[in-house]
């Protein structure tokens, strides 16, 4: 009996001393190394919204500065991201019975340079895309600045991710 009371003492000790920490702010940034960045305004390469480069560009500016403690500069940044905007679509989706489209997507997706001059490795070029739905009883007018912060929001996360984060 002596031995399961000190052997359950034991556990529960190692238990509550256990610890899990997580830190999501700077992600992999070495501060040691990397004090800048610079980010270049992503042009829009579609006709659709023309407000969306400078939605996106300061979505992204934002993103960067509060999340990293990295000080943007306007040119040579320890990293620097560039990109397009590269294109827009809206396509009607679930199609009913009589053929006409019960829901509309917009997709968003950009281009994206990240290159860190500090540490070698760490440099991404990739695509991304984000969308959301919405009824097409409702025109794109009348939903669009809330669907373009939802998708630009979403976008801006996957790239943080994808590049400070490193997840």
């Amino acid at each position: 009996m002596a031995w399961n009371k000190n052997l359950f003492i034991i556990v529960l000790l190692l238990l509550t001393s256990c610890s899990v920490t997580y830190k999501f702010e700077g992600g992999s940034v070495n501060y040691d190394l990397t004090k800048t960045i610079r980010i270049i305004q992503f042009p829009n390469r579609t006709p659709s919204f023309p407000e969306l480069s400078q939605v996106f560009d300061l979505a992204l500016r934002k993103r960067f500065i509060e999340q990293t403690r990295l000080k943007e500069v306007s040119n040579g940044g320890d990293i620097e991201i560039e990109g397009e905007i590269s294109s827009v679509n809206i396509q009607g989706m679930a199609v009913k019975e009589d053929a006409y489209a019960s829901q509309t997507r917009l997709t968003i997706s950009v281009r994206v340079q990240y290159v860190n001059n500090k540490e070698a490795g760490k440099d991404v070029d990739q695509s991304f895309s984000a969308f959301r739905e919405f009824a097409s009883t409702q025109s794109l007018e009348s939903v669009q600045d809330q669907l373009i912060k939802e998708i630009v929001d979403e976008l801006i996360d996957s790239i943080y991710n994808s590049t400070v984060a490193n997840w």
